[in-house]
């Protein structure tokens, strides 16, 4: 089961194909792609739709979002990107540093889709 509340969301344009409900970066003023890593300055989740390369899409950066889980995910877990931007726990190495986009607020497998509260930052290992 997902929760949604979306808040706050901004249309942005596809640098590439980006799925639906999956964790975006930041490229330009007006222009994201789908995150691909741990370091990737993710803002916010994909909307429902999906894009394909040069078309816009709504970016959820603030509220509640159904993202797509990529690992077991348990609640109140720190949600990062794997390589294929779907949102998996955050586990960094001691010294080390990943983006977050925030908080689990339903437990999950890969492929799940589940609830993410954006909060985005930065947790250490």
């Amino acid at each position: 089961m997902s929760i949604r509340h979306e808040g706050l969301a901004r249309t942005y344009v596809a640098d590439a194909a980006i799925a639906k409900c999956r964790l975006v970066k930041i490229t330009g003023q007006k222009t994201v792609a789908q995150a691909a890593a741990v370091s990737d300055a993710i803002i916010g989740v994909a909307d429902s739709l999906g894009a394909a390369t040069g078309e816009t899409l709504d970016v959820i950066l603030e509220g509640v979002a159904t993202v797509e889980y990529g690992g077991n995910v348990s609640v109140g877990a720190l949600l990062t990107s794997d390589a294929n931007g779907k949102a998996v726990a955050a586990a960094p190495a001691a010294g080390a540093n990943n983006r977050v986009i925030g908080l689990a607020l339903v437990a999950g497998v890969s492929g799940d889709l589940g609830s993410v509260l954006i909060k985005q930052g930065t947790t250490q290992g």
